[in-house]
């Protein structure tokens, strides 16, 4: 089998360097490999399996001769995708540009493996929030369909970049050392308003949007009614930041339009690939983002029948939102096309 030339967009940024710890862990295989940014970024070297890589500029010639480029998502999707594709290269995107495009793929590949075929060059990563979500969900809709979402999440900051890393860092300092905080980050650094994490939680990630919901929220809205192709599903969403560096959580409450029950919802989510049930209460086993950090599966627990309604289930779900919830979930887009012959 011919190994395809692989290009990395955003390589110097949190998903691209957890795209190149991936592509090393999961022996993915290449022939080539480009390392691609900013001008700003362009000229660093980067040391990797045994090689050293000198960033380059990302420009439109610089997919020539690649057959995957792997997005590591901002606002350079949009000018360079179409140019890729345009040369011949399958562009796995992890920005929002192109996912709610009715021509482009939304895929988790435990998930819809199935529409990575439709594609016509561009395939999109959904949101991280989302990846996470229906990788606990999915195994339940297919055997009882789901009417009802109700989710909040506990999204971690790292989720809005090394910047806001290390805010986190900065302010819990500060507060321990009596020293005034400063917040020039969160919840976005684009906003004219700033508010401390540390030590707090923001229920705001990204813009507001018709209705006052978040751009975040509404994403996973209407991401989860295409993976799923049921526009039927009701999801209410609260998504909100808080003070972990790592990994997402998120309460989820479902109305099924069936029974299912506490044991049958266990073993429907322990057969899962990519899943990994931890719920034990007796003995206080559940997830937590900080066991959940640099893992690939997404952990579920406190799985219990919601008593209020007449077939509901609570679950607590947890994933890295830089793995699975971007990077390997990209990845492993890339690694279904190889094995399927699809590049």
């Amino acid at each position: 089998m011919k190994k395809p030339n692989v290009a990395i967009l955003g390589a110097t940024g949190a998903v691209g360097q957890e795209f190149l710890k991936l592509i090393e862990e999961r022996k993915f295989p290449f022939d080539e490999l480009k390392l691609l940014a900013s001008k700003r970024s362009a000229g660093k070297k980067i040391d990797f399996m045994g090689k050293t890589y000198i960033v380059e500029e990302a420009k439109a010639e610089s997919f020539e001769n690649v057959q995957i480029a792997l997005f590591a998502g901002g606002a350079a999707s949009k000018t360079f995708a179409p140019e890729a594709v345009k040369r011949g290269a399958v562009v796995i995107d992890n920005s929002s540009a192109f996912r709610m495009d009715p021509a482009v793929p939304l895929i988790v590949p435990e998930v819809n493996p199935e529409a990575i075929k439709d594609h016509k060059g561009i395939i999109a990563n959904p949101n991280c929030s989302t990846i996470i979500m229906l990788m606990a969900l999915k195994p339940i809709y297919d055997q009882v369909k789901i009417k009802r979402i109700v989710v909040s999440t506990y999204q971690a900051v790292s989720g809005a970049g090394k910047e806001a890393i290390d805010e986190l860092t900065n302010q819990t300092q500060a507060v321990l050392e009596n020293r005034p905080v400063e917040a020039n980050i969160l919840p976005s650094a684009s906003l004219p308003k700033h508010y401390q994490i540390a030590f707090n939680l923001i229920p705001h990630i990204d813009v507001f949007v018709e209705d006052d919901y978040t751009k975040e929220e509404m994403k996973m809205v209407n991401e989860t009614r295409k993976i799923l192709n049921d526009q039927t599903i009701a999801v209410s969403p609260t998504t909100v930041r808080v003070p972990v560096y790592r990994s997402h959580a998120e309460s989820i409450n479902l109305e099924l339009y069936g029974p299912m029950s506490q044991a049958e919802a266990k073993a429907a989510l322990s057969g899962f690939p990519g899943v990994i049930v931890q719920d034990n209460p007796a003995e206080m086993e559940y997830p937590m983002p900080l066991y959940s950090s640099n893992k690939d599966e997404v952990f579920v627990g406190r799985i219990s029948e919601d008593k209020s309604i007449a077939h509901g289930l609570n679950l607590w779900v947890v994933g890295d939102q830089i793995r699975k919830g971007a990077a390997l979930n990209a990845l492993q887009i890339a690694e279904y096309m190889i094995e399927h012959k699809m590049v």
